[in-house]
Protein backbone atom coordinates (compact mmCIF):
# COMPACT_ATOMS: atom_id res chain seq x y z
CA UNK A 1 0.00 0.00 0.00
CA UNK A 2 2.40 2.90 1.53
CA UNK A 3 5.65 2.47 2.06
CA UNK A 4 6.65 2.99 5.87
CA UNK A 5 8.60 5.82 5.26
CA UNK A 6 4.73 7.65 5.08
CA UNK A 7 4.69 9.58 8.22
CA UNK A 8 0.50 9.73 9.31
CA UNK A 9 -0.57 12.23 11.78
CA UNK A 10 -3.73 12.36 13.42
CA UNK A 11 -6.40 15.24 12.38
CA UNK A 12 -6.45 17.33 15.66
CA UNK A 13 -10.00 17.61 15.28
CA UNK A 14 -10.46 13.77 16.20
CA UNK A 15 -11.83 12.32 19.41
CA UNK A 16 -8.91 12.64 21.78
CA UNK A 17 -11.12 9.29 23.63
CA UNK A 18 -10.61 6.69 21.06
CA UNK A 19 -13.87 8.08 18.69
CA UNK A 20 -13.78 9.25 14.96
CA UNK A 21 -10.12 9.70 15.10
CA UNK A 22 -8.58 9.91 11.15
CA UNK A 23 -5.18 9.77 9.91
CA UNK A 24 -3.45 11.81 7.11
CA UNK A 25 -0.31 11.25 5.71
CA UNK A 26 1.51 14.36 4.44
CA UNK A 27 4.00 14.97 1.46
CA UNK A 28 2.87 12.31 -0.65
CA UNK A 29 2.98 13.42 -4.22
CA UNK A 30 -0.56 15.21 -6.17
CA UNK A 31 -2.73 13.75 -3.53
CA UNK A 32 -3.70 13.67 0.60
CA UNK A 33 -3.93 9.91 2.07
CA UNK A 34 -6.95 9.29 4.62
CA UNK A 35 -7.65 6.52 6.48
CA UNK A 36 -9.02 5.13 9.75
CA UNK A 37 -6.81 5.49 12.68
CA UNK A 38 -8.29 2.52 14.42
CA UNK A 39 -7.91 0.54 11.53
CA UNK A 40 -4.37 1.35 9.98
CA UNK A 41 -4.69 -1.91 7.80
CA UNK A 42 -8.05 -1.31 6.41
CA UNK A 43 -8.82 1.41 3.08
CA UNK A 44 -7.33 4.16 2.38
CA UNK A 45 -9.25 7.64 0.57
CA UNK A 46 -7.11 9.86 -1.53
CA UNK A 47 -8.11 13.01 -2.24
CA UNK A 48 -6.79 15.74 -4.53
CA UNK A 49 -4.54 18.68 -2.68
CA UNK A 50 -6.94 21.46 -3.49
CA UNK A 51 -10.35 19.69 -2.60
CA UNK A 52 -8.57 18.51 0.35
CA UNK A 53 -7.29 21.88 1.11
CA UNK A 54 -10.98 23.07 0.80
CA UNK A 55 -12.35 20.46 3.11
CA UNK A 56 -10.06 21.74 5.65
CA UNK A 57 -10.77 25.24 5.31
CA UNK A 58 -14.68 24.26 5.44
CA UNK A 59 -14.35 22.30 8.89
CA UNK A 60 -12.50 24.95 10.31
CA UNK A 61 -15.10 27.91 8.96
CA UNK A 62 -17.61 25.54 10.53
CA UNK A 63 -19.50 25.79 7.48
CA UNK A 64 -20.06 22.39 6.84
CA UNK A 65 -23.65 21.04 7.48
CA UNK A 66 -24.45 17.60 9.43
CA UNK A 67 -26.56 14.91 8.46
Amino acid sequence: MFSSAVMWRKSSYSNGEGGDCLEVADHVAAFVPVRDSRRTDGPVLHFREVGWAAFVCAVKAGTLEGP
